[in-house]
């Protein structure tokens, strides 16, 4: 059960280590863009062609779609980046359910854990398998792999590297759950939890009243998508890479300089961010040289 890219991995790792997939439950699928033409995901896209058999149900307690979900008899049931499921879902298979999780639970539970771990300047992140229960992200932890998170790691690149690392956790726990051999440990409740919740435009904004390192983050977290966004000159920009640069002048924070050539700063809480790739509202991605040959930023503020 999923739907993205980040889902397709541990679908294929689970083909090409040999295990009867029987059916892949995914998203109904949408029409987009102009022509509105229908979009299919990512995961049923995959599935077709290794003539997986695919349900789209609209929901998931119609009962037309459980009876067909109960007449593949699964044993077992792996959800990666997929809605909710209603307990007479997941409560379906003999074996059970388990989801895998793009943090490490306890930590970051929610629906943007790679997001939220680069926003907050985490160092390490990783992956968890834990089989489902009434409340979301808290089941019995299967296993565990950690990875790192590199200084200048975006969003991006660590969905990437989460989602090769979860594919093979998705079939460590399958050969696991197969043989019995496994201990599920119950997740522990602390008051330090950082949560994952959904991401909405409004965080996505640039405060320049904060530190540099953590705006820097904010746009390492955001990039690819959804993107950090300030305003310049009136207009929305997005803003996907950018290093800090100088030190502490006393310099107003929202403070712009630019030789309208090669760089362009702003002043923030307690030093200079150099922006790096922009995007301003209905133009392409560039890199700030060439934004630069046809734009004058004059405010940012």
């Amino acid at each position: 059960m999923g739907t993205p890219e980040f889902a397709v991995a541990s679908l294929q790792a689970l083909v090409e280590a040999s295990y009867e997939v029987v059916a892949v439950v995914t998203a109904p699928d949408k029409p987009a863009g102009r022509g509105l033409k229908v979009n299919i995901s990512p995961v049923k896209a995959y599935a077709l062609q290794q003539n997986i058999p695919v349900l789209q149900p609209e929901k998931l307690k119609n009962k037309v779609f459980l009876e067909e979900l109960k007449s593949y008899r699964a044993d077992l049931q792996i959800v990666v980046a997929f809605r909710m499921l209603p307990e007479v879902v997941w409560n379906m298979p003999a074996l059970g359910t388990f989801n895998l999780h793009a943090s490490l639970l306890p930590q970051y539970r929610g629906a943007a854990p790679i997001n939220w771990a680069v926003i907050n300047g985490e160092t390490e992140s990783g992956v968890t398998t834990f089989f489902l229960q009434h409340e979301i992200d808290t089941g019995k932890i299967i296993f565990q792999e950690k990875v790192p998170v590199g200084e200048d790691d975006t969003a991006g690149v660590l969905y990437d590297r989460l989602m090769q690392t979860g594919a093979g956790l998705v079939v460590k726990t399958v050969e696991a759950i197969q043989e019995g051999n496994y201990t599920g440990i119950e997740q522990e409740e602390t008051s330090d939890l950082k949560a994952a919740p959904k991401i909405f435009r409004e965080v996505c904004e640039i405060n320049w009243n904060l530190p540099a390192a953590q705006i820097r983050n904010l746009i390492r977290g955001l990039s690819p998508y959804p993107a950090a966004w300030t305003t310049i000159n009136g207009k929305s920009a997005k803003v996907f890479k950018a290093s800090i640069t100088g030190e502490n002048d006393g310099t107003p924070v929202g403070t712009i300089t630019t030789d309208n050539k090669k760089f362009f700063h702003v002043k923030t809480a307690d030093s200079w961010i150099a922006l790096e790739e922009i995007q301003i509202e209905g133009k392409k991605k560039m890199p700030v040289e060439e934004l630069l040959r046809g734009f004058k930023p004059e405010n940012i503020l």
